[in-house]
């Protein structure tokens, strides 16, 4: 009998509802943020002791919050304890989204309703699908910008849909079992806030998974916050998640705060330092031109810190596939890292990376020249002007001019003795002859064309 044995998964320890072990790292587990495409981004998933910081600077749109609102969804849903942690939490948490199919529409109409826009949809997305290319290329892979759902375990990262609201039953179940706890930030500089999270992550056990999403860190209602007062605050709880491994914490910025100007030189990378991982969702909201350029996009995501535990290197660079580093990144077509961007569908958010559309950025086949291209060749057409205008305008430089004279042929009597003609001559036609032409060259600088 051999001495050998095979390692079994039986003497480790079951791991936490809603989580699973890192595809590179055995001793990180990591949890689902209810985005497969930011899973995706983060190398699987956001390692359980880390935070995560979503800086979105756009003033008109709400995409961090919304981040946050899938944060939320994904940890009631997997059964984990979830601590809100804003100026209005209960409001925040009823305005959450949830997994179709949960809470059917109310009334028959909008049931109706509901189906005619999925079916829409299916139909949209089927309309790719129906184009016919050459038979050389209908064995290859199709070409794909974002990762799907079902790639991944349904346990792990549910669905939801962006339509759908969550539950008040659901709700309030969980406000009585303490699985949700709302903390109300008021004119708070964040030191009562540490406080009241260190005493939250002390009472709760290793068996449950703790989530705390802040949905907008420095609003109003926080006071009067100065960037060491949020600095400092980044911190702690970035302190606080790696003395208890069975917590996670993901934040949004207020919009004031997400760019150097409020925070001085060098403001953005510093909250990277201080957090785990975190990323940028510039919107394309405050840039007309960016809109009509990326129709398809909402906006550019920009990678400012990745999750790295327990290795020096991050998982994300590893197994990550739309960033294009890993090995299975070589069926989207890219070597190098992407450029990734995010767009808000009617019942979804995704991250994918960034691409133009058909035919250099234009939607639809058009059959006479683009706009900017009649402008261009507008703006390239030669002006001419006759020279007595220019002579008159008084304008200076070396000017020429051409012109063109039609000489016109003189007729000529013929004297006496030489006008008889025969009768024969009389029928033969006479070719009318072509006036010449006489092309003069004038210029005020003849030294330039002394050839």
């Amino acid at each position: 009998m051999s001495s050998f044995k095979r390692k079994t998964l039986s003497g480790r320890a079951t791991l936490p509802q809603g989580t699973r072990l890192s595809p590179v790292s055995t001793s990180t587990v990591i949890t689902s943020t209810g985005i497969p495409s930011l899973d995706d981004i983060l190398g699987g998933g956001l390692p359980l002791s880390c935070s995560l910081a979503v800086l979105a600077p756009d003033h008109h749109s709400a995409y961090g919050e919304l981040v946050q609102k899938y944060f939320v969804a994904q940890g009631l849903a997997s059964g984990q304890k979830v601590c809100i942690i804003c100026d209005e939490p209960l409001r925040f948490a009823r305005e959450g989204i949830w997994m179709a199919g949960s809470t059917g529409p109310s009334t028959p109409a909008l049931a109706q309703a509901s189906t005619a826009e999925d079916a829409d949809d299916e139909r949209a997305s089927q309309h790719d699908d129906k184009i016919k290319i050459a038979w050389r290329y209908e064995q290859m892979k199709k070409f794909q910008t974002t990762v799907s759902s079902n790639s991944l375990n349904d346990d792990f990262c549910m669905t939801f849909d962006l339509t759908c609201r969550i539950p008040t039953a659901t709700l309030d179940a969980a406000r009585q079992s303490a699985q949700l706890i709302l903390i109300d930030v008021d004119n708070s500089d964040g030191t009562g806030v540490i406080g009241q999270i260190e005493g939250l992550l002390s009472n709760s056990t290793d068996a449950h998974t703790v989530r705390i999403c802040i949905p907008a860190l420095g609003s109003p209602h926080w006071g009067d916050m100065q960037p060491p007062t949020v600095l400092s605050l980044l911190h702690s709880v970035r302190r606080l998640l790696h003395r208890y491994p069975n917590a996670c914490a993901s934040l949004s910025l207020a919009p004031h705060m997400c760019t150097d100007t409020w925070g001085g030189p060098g403001w953005v990378q510093k909250v990277g330092w201080l957090s785990d991982a975190a990323i940028s969702m510039s919107a394309f909201g405050a840039n007309p031109s960016l809109s009509s350029l990326f129709p398809s996009h909402h906006g550019i995501v920009q990678i400012l810190t990745l999750p790295a535990p327990h290795t020096i290197l991050p998982a994300s660079d590893k197994c990550s596939t739309l960033r294009g580093l890993s090995s299975a990144a070589g069926t989207m077509g890219g070597s190098g890292e992407n450029n990734l961007a995010f767009k808000c569908m009617r019942k979804r958010l995704i991250f994918e990376t960034l691409h133009l559309d058909l035919e250099g950025g234009v939607t639809e086949r058009r059959t006479t020249p683009a706009s900017n291209a009649m402008a261009l060749d507008a703006g390239m057409v030669h002006e001419t002007t006759p020279a007595a205008v220019l002579a008159t305008e008084g304008r200076k430089g070396s000017l020429a001019t051409v012109e063109v004279e039609f000489e016109h042929s003189k007729d000529v009597v013929p004297d006496a003795p030489n006008q008889a003609v025969t009768a024969n001559d009389s029928l033969v036609p006479t070719k009318p002859k072509k006036p010449k032409k006489k092309v003069v060259f004038h210029s005020e600088r003849p030294d330039l064309y002394d050839f």
